[in-house]
C-alpha cells in the first residue's frame, strides 16, 4: 500500500519524490514498547550528501500547479489510509494487546511446548531491577529454600551408589534434565560422550601381601576395597619406602633410596596423582596410599577411599579430543597416565606394613600410623593390580536462562553428579546447589522482573570421580567456541564441608568481584576470611588437578572460581564408602544454613556478572603476578648474564602489558555507557585476558594445560624457575638450550596478552 502510494507521489512529482514518511515497527532490544520511527526521505538524502556518499551536483526539477493541489491532498489522505491499515493489520499479527502493546523482551526457546507459558510469565515482569533488589530477592529466597532436604534426596535415594556411566548415574541425569525442564529453561540439553574409565577387576581382586626373596607370600596384608583409577595394571616387588605426602620435596630428601622400590604415601596435601607422577619421577616402581590418623583421625582403621592416577583431566585415552561417538581418533592416551602401579589401602593395612619400611621416618613428619620399627631382613612387598579399562556413555545435563541483551556471553555454573559412594560432601551438595540456584534464578525472571543481560548456563557433569572428564570432554568439542563466549565458570563442587573457614580458589581476574560478595553475603564465615587479613588475594589458593574449575582456567582460558565453607584439616569422609547424608549432617549440625551462605555467594556472583553492563573483571592483578615472577627471576640473574642472555625483553613485554591494561582502564573511564556497542568491545578484550596467558607456542595435545602461570608443563613460568634453581643445584641435570626456548615462549607469551589487551593493531606500540 505504501509502496503504491510512493510510486503515486513520485509520478504525480514527475519521478522524483521530495520526500516521503519511513515507519519503524522494530521491538527495542532493551524490552520496551515497540514505537514509530518517523523519517524524512529528503533529510536523509541531505545527511549523506553532507558525508560524500551521495552527489551533491543533482538538480532537483519542481513541476508544481495550481491545479494539483487537489490531487496531491488525494493522494496523501490515500496514503495514510493504508499506513493505518497495514500497521494495525501488523500489530493484530504480533501480539493481540489492546492498544498493540508490543510484547515485553523475552527469552527465546526452541519450537517446543514450553514456549507459551515461558513467554505468558515473561509478560508480567516489571521493567527494571537494580543490584540492590536482586540481592534482597535472592535473599528472601534462599531463606524459604530447605537445602538439607535437596542433599538428603540425592544422596539417599535410588541413585547411590552411582559411579560414572551407572545406571543409577544415568537415572540421576534424567532426574536433573526434567527439573530443568520444570523451571521453565529457555533451553535444556544434553552432551554424550563414550568415555574410558578404569575400574576395578571382577575376576581377580587386588593385593598386597609381604613375600620372602624368593617370591613366596608369607602373609597376605589386604584385598583393598578402594582402588585407583588409571593406575598401570601389573604385579611389583620390592623394599618398602615411606615418602611421607609424596610431594616432590619429600622425593629429593629421599633421594636414591626411592629407587628401584615401592613407596607408600599419606593422603592429603596434593593429589593422588601428583604423588604418583612424583614417584615415577624418581623411580619408585609402585605406590601404596593411605589415610594417616594424623591427617584423618577416624575410628575405622579398614575404611577404604577412591581416587584416580591420571595426571590431567578428561578421558585419557582422547587427550585433546572430545569423546563424542562420532569422532574417530588413532589410539593414544595421555602423557599424564602413570606407569607404575598405585593402591589405596587401609590405615590397618598400611601399620601391619611398618615393620617392613626400610628407614625410620623423621619426627618432623608428625605421622602416627607408621614409621614405627626398621625393616625384617629378607621380606619384601608384593603390590598387584588388575584394574580393567571400560567404555562407558555419560550424559552432561544443561539449562540455560538466555540473555536478554547479551545472549551469546555465557556465565557457566557447574557441578558434578557421580560419586564412587554415597558422595554426599563430594557431590550431592553441589548437585543441590545447582539445583535450587536454577530454580531460585529461573523464579526470579519468571516473576520478579530479573532480566540477565548475559545467558546462564547451568551444567551437571558426570565421571568427575576420573578427573573433571564429563567437564573437561565438553570444553574439547567446543573449545573454538567457548573461549571467545564464556565469561566464568563457577564451580560447586564440594562447597560446603565444614563450617570454620572461607576458602577460595580463582582467576585474579574474579579477585575484585570476589571481594564484593564476600562483603554483601550475610554469614559471618565469609566476612572473616575477607577481614583477617587486608590483602586476602595472598590467600587465594591454586586451583588443583582435582578441581573441576582446573580445566576452565588452564585448559580453555576461561576464568573460572572454586570456594569451600571448610575446616583446616581434611574433611575425612570424602572418597569413601561413609560419605553419607547422615554422616556429613552430624559433622555440619549447620548444614542447611552453610549451604544457604554458599548459594548466596555463587547466586550474588552470577547477579553481578550476568546484570552490570561492564564486567567486573580485574585484569590489572596480572600486573602484580607478573612483577612477581620478575622478581623471581632477577634471583638468577647471574646465571643468565653467564650464559649470554639477558631480561630486557621480558622486562619490555611486562611494561607493554601494563601500559595495556591502564589504557584499558582509560577507555572504560572514557567510554560513553550507552553505547553497548562500545561496552562489549572492551569487555571483550578483558574477558580474553586469560584465554591469551594459553602458551600458543605448545600443542594442545600434548600440553592441554597450555596457561602459562596456572597450567603444566616446561612453558609454565613456574618450570622456567625450577629449570634455573637446577642449574644451581645440578649443573648436569640443567637444560640450557630448554631455558633458551622457556624464556623466548613466556617473553612472547606475555607480550602477546598485551597485545590483545591494547585493542587494535593499529593501537599496538611496543617497545621492541
Amino acid at each position: 500500500m505504501m509502496d503504491q502510494a510512493r510510486s503515486a507521489l513520485s509520478n504525480l512529482f514527475g519521478g522524483e519524490p521530495l520526500s516521503y514518511t519511513r515507519f519503524s515497527l522494530a521491538r527495542q532490544v532493551d524490552g520496551d514498547n515497540s514505537h514509530v520511527e518517523m523519517k524524512l526521505a529528503a533529510d536523509e538524502e541531505e545527511n549523506a550528501d553532507s558525508m560524500g556518499n551521495i552527489p551533491s551536483s543533482v538538480k532537483k526539477t519542481k513541476r508544481l500547479n495550481g491545479s494539483i493541489c487537489f490531487s496531491t491532498i488525494a493522494v496523501i489522505l490515500f496514503f495514510l489510509i493504508g499506513f493505518m491499515i497495514g500497521y494495525l493489520g501488523y500489530c493484530k499479527r504480533a501480539e493481540p494487546k489492546a492498544g498493540c502493546e508490543a510484547p515485553t523482551e523475552t527469552v527465546s526457546t526452541e519450537a517446543d511446548s514450553q514456549t507459551s507459558d515461558v513467554n505468558d510469565d515473561y509478560l508480567e515482569t516489571p521493567s527494571h531491577l537494580f543490584v540492590g533488589d536482586l540481592k534482597r530477592i535472592l535473599s528472601q529466597k534462599l531463606d524459604a529454600t530447605e537445602f538439607t532436604n535437596s542433599i538428603q534426596q540425592l544422596s539417599e535415594n535410588s541413585y547411590v551408589p552411582r559411579e560414572a556411566g551407572s545406571q543409577k548415574d544415568e537415572d540421576l541425569a534424567l532426574f536433573i534434565e526434567k527439573k530443568f525442564n520444570a523451571f521453565k529453561f529457555s533451553k535444556v540439553w544434553r552432551d554424550e560422550h563414550y568415555v574410558k574409565i578404569q575400574v576395578k577387576g571382577s575376576t581377580i581382586q587386588n593385593s598386597v601381601a609381604i613375600v620372602d626373596g624368593n617370591g613366596t607370600t608369607l602373609f597376605m596384608v589386604e584385598h583393598p576395597e578402594g582402588y585407583v583409577a588409571y593406575s598401570k595394571a601389573t604385579t611389583v616387588t620390592g623394599k618398602l619406602v615411606h615418602a611421607n605426602f609424596g610431594t616432590k620435596a619429600d622425593f629429593e630428601n629421599l633421594k636414591s633410596l626411592v629407587n628401584g622400590c615401592l613407596v607408600i604415601v599419606r593422603a592429603g596435601k596434593i593429589s593422588i596423582a601428583e604423588k604418583v607422577a612424583n614417584a615415577e619421577s624418581f623411580n619408585a616402581t609402585g605406590v601404596l596410599i593411605y589415610m594417616d590418623y594424623a591427617d584423618f583421625p577416624l575410628d575405622d582403621a579398614k575404611l577404604p577411599f577412591f581416587g584416580h592416577a591420571h595426571l590431567g583431566t578428561g578421558d585419557p585415552y582422547t587427550p585433546g579430543f572430545p569423546s563424542f561417538n562420532h569422532t574417530q581418533f588413532p589410539p593414544s592416551q595421555s602423557s599424564g597416565l602413570p606407569n607404575i602401579p598405585v593402591q589405596t589401602i587401609s590405615r590397618s593395612a598400611a601399620e601391619n606394613l611398618s615393620e617392613n619400611m626400610e628407614q625410620d621416618c623423621p619426627v618432623s613428619w608428625k605421622a602416627q600410623s607408621l614409621c614405627k620399627k626398621l625393616s625384617v631382613q629378607g621380606r619384601i612387598v608384593r603390590l598387584t593390580v588388575n584394574n580393567v579399562l571400560k567404555e562407558t556413555r555419560i550424559l552432561n545435563i544443561f539449562g540455560v536462562i538466555k540473555g536478554f541483551e547479551e545472549p551469546d556471553r555465557y556465565i557457566i555454573v557447574g557441578a558434578q553428579r557421580d560419586a564412587c559412594g554415597a558422595g554426599a560432601a563430594k557431590s550431592s551438595v553441589g548437585t543441590a546447589l545447582l539445583l535450587e540456584l536454577a530454580r531460585i534464578l529461573s523464579d526470579m525472571v519468571l516473576k520478579d522482573g530479573f532480566k540477565p543481560s548475559r545467558s546462564i548456563v547451568f551444567a551437571s557433569w558426570s565421571a568427575g570421580d576420573f578427573g573433571a572428564v564429563g567437564a573437561t570432554e565438553w570444553l574439547e568439542g567446543y573449545l573454538s567456541t567457548l573461549h571467545l563466549k564464556a565469561v566464568t565458570y563457577i564451580n560447586l563442587d564440594k562447597a560446603v564441608v565444614g563450617t570454620d573457614k572461607f576458602k577460595v580458589s580463582a582467576s585474579p581476574l574474579l579477585y575484585s568481584l570476589i571481594e564484593k560478595t564476600m562483603r554483601d553475603v550475610t554469614h559471618p564465615v565469609t566476612r572473616k576470611y575477607l577481614y583477617q587479613d587486608s590483602n586476602w588475594a595472598n590467600k587465594v589458593e591454586k586451583l588443583s588437578f582435582d578441581n573441576a574449575a582446573f580445566p576452565f582456567l588452564a585448559y580453555s582460558g576461561i576464568p573460572a572460581v572454586s570456594f569451600c565453607f571448610c575446616q583446616d584439616e581434611n574433611y575425612p569422609y570424602l572418597d569413601t564408602p561413609k560419605d553419607t547424608y547422615d554422616v556429613l549432617n552430624k559433622q555440619i549440625p549447620q548444614l542447611n544454613k552453610m549451604a544457604r551462605a554458599a548459594a548466596e555467594v555463587a547466586g550474588q556472583l552470577i547477579i553481578r556478572l550476568t546484570l552490570d553492563l561492564e564486567l567486573d573483571l580485574d585484569y590489572e592483578r596480572y600486573n602484580d603476578k607478573i612483577l612477581s615472577f620478575l622478581k623471581d627471576i632477577n634471583q638468577f640473574r647471574t646465571d643468565i648474564k653467564e650464559m649470554g642472555l639477558n631480561l630486557q625483553w621480558l622486562y619490555s613485554a611486562r611494561g607493554d602489558f601494563f601500559r595495556a591494561t591502564s589504557k584499558l582502564t582509560t577507555d572504560f573511564k572514557n567510554a560513553e555507557r550507552a553505547n553497548k556497542f562500545i561496552m562489549r568491545e572492551l569487555n571483550d578484550r578483558m574477558m580474553k585476558v586469560e584465554y591469551h596467558f594459553l602458551s600458543p607456542y605448545v600443542s594442545s595435545k600434548d600440553s592441554p594445560f597450555r596457561h602459562i602461570f596456572w597450567g603444566s608443563g616446561s612453558h609454565t613460568l613456574s618450570a622456567l624457575l625450577e629449570n634455573l634453581k637446577l642449574r644451581q643445584k645440578n649443573v648436569d641435570a640443567f637444560n640450557e638450550t630448554l631455558l633458551r626456548n622457556q624464556l623466548a615462549l613466556a617473553t612472547w607469551t606475555i607480550q602477546g596478552a598485551a597485545n590483545v589487551l591494547t585493542g587494535d593493531i593499529w593501537e599496538v606500540d611496543n617497545e621492541f
